[in-house]
């Protein structure tokens, strides 16, 4: 007989998008389950980069959290900012921030997602949090007294929790999202990204920024080179899976020709090795504000689709939606709502609120990207014009700016030097 658990939430998956929701319900002094199929630490294939939002919500959750990311120099490596490469190779400089005084603590960093998911899962056990990991979810069935049933097997052990709300941390493919929302995303919003260690790759921005290499053969994708903690890079490559399919073509061999043969990257590889194998991941970009709710659940991370489709950020996106699913419980558990019209104005409409105009904009601009000639043209004149440099840096901080991007007066004014 199977054991029971009666909860308030349970949370399928610890990565980030769990685990941010599971701090903060700490936070609320709201118990709940959390399950994970792995044993952390565990690998999770990523670009491993932590932008300004994964910094708030940390810097939030405990401002001393922060702290003791960037002491650890050997697991987090600070960073500054990004390099932007157009396709005639030409570079723009950005820094996250054009005004940071000296000493000033960088807004991001990267770290291999087999330290950070396993840091961040650290600080998940509390008197609120009953973590079960190694576990196998069979099933989840909705009650008729509006409850969830969770069923899972730990080794040999079958346990059943049962709670008024769910929330679905476990991906784009996980078991909550196909049997709370279905299927409902679109084939076209995929990304492909293939990723790999490499140490002895020079060249690397002083203050580390992450570069973005948009290679003509990979529009309106790109290859990445990421510095990384102890002399390592995460370089990998990413593209519609649409194009991949349309295009046949093989990422690995564009990802290693562009190693091999690009005349900007290929001398940085000159003594470089690949220290791990290649391995790949989708990506599922958020081109749409799809439904991330319904009556008894939530949907956080790559389960509501949040990739930013231009940068491919993950992990901010993800922790910034399990804060705000902890907040929308709170509310819940407050008023005992768990239906779909109050989880909505409860989760989705803050949710939305904060990122929705940063996907639009970021699908707008990888659109943009499939027009090499507007990208070459803001880099020549980017490189010329230290006004527009400084702009294009404020606009990754900036949403209002970062509009001048959709409009047309925009390119005409670059086009003509006004």
């Amino acid at each position: 007989m199977a054991k029971s658990i009666d909860t308030k939430v349970i949370i399928i998956g610890a990565g980030p998008a769990g685990a941010g929701t599971s701090i903060y319900l700490t936070k609320a002094g709201i118990p709940h389950v959390i399950i994970d199929k792995a044993v952390f630490p565990r690998d999770k294939v990523c670009g491993d980069g932590c932008s300004g939002k994964t910094a708030f919500v940390l810097r939030k959750a405990n401002p001393d959290w922060l702290k003791e990311i960037f002491s650890r120099e050997t697991d987090f490596m600070p960073s500054h900012g990004i390099i932007m490469v157009a396709p005639n190779g030409r570079a723009i400089n950005i820094p996250y921030n054009p005004s940071r005084q000296p000493g000033e603590t960088a807004p991001g960093f990267t770290t291999p997602r087999m330290v950070f998911d396993n840091y961040l899962f650290e600080k998940l056990p509390s008197p609120y949090a009953t973590i079960y990991q190694d576990a196998n979810v069979k099933t989840i069935v909705r009650n008729a007294d509006k409850t969830v049933t969770v069923s899972f097997m730990q080794g040999d052990e079958a346990i059943e929790v049962t709670a008024p709300l769910i929330v679905g941390a476990d991906g784009d493919k996980g078991i909550t999202r196909r049997t709370m929302l279905g299927e409902h995303f679109s084939h076209k919003a995929y990304t492909v990204g293939l990723r790999g260690y490499y140490e002895g790759v020079t060249g690397l921005h002083q203050e580390n920024f992450i570069e973005l290499h948009f290679l003509p053969e990979l529009l309106p994708g790109y290859f990445w080179i990421f510095p990384m903690p102890n002399g390592m890079a995460n370089v990998g490559v990413g593209i519609l899976s649409e194009r991949i399919r349309s295009k046949k073509i093989n990422l690995r061999e564009k990802m290693l020709d562009a190693i091999k043969n690009n005349p900007n990257i290929s001398h940085r590889f000159a003594n470089a090795k690949l220290v791990d194998k290649i391995q790949g991941w989708g990506l599922p970009m958020g081109v749409e504000l799809l439904p991330v709710s319904g009556d008894n659940f939530l949907l956080t991370g790559d389960a509501a689709s949040l990739v930013d489709p231009f940068s491919g950020e993950g992990i901010g996106n993800a922790l910034y939606s399990g804060m705000l699913a902890a907040y929308a419980i709170e509310k819940a558990v407050h008023e005992n709502r768990y239906d779909a019209a109050f989880l909505k104005e409860a989760y989705d409409g803050p949710l939305y609120k904060r990122l929705g105009n940063e996907l639009k904009l970021s699908t707008s601009l990888q659109r943009l990207c499939r027009f090499p000639w507007l990208f070459n043209l803001i880099a020549n004149k980017a490189n010329k014009s230290p006004e527009l440099s400084k702009t294009i840096s404020f606009m990754f901080t900036d949403l209002n700016l970062r509009e001048l991007f959709k409009k047309p007066s925009f390119y005409a004014k670059i086009l003509f030097n006004r």
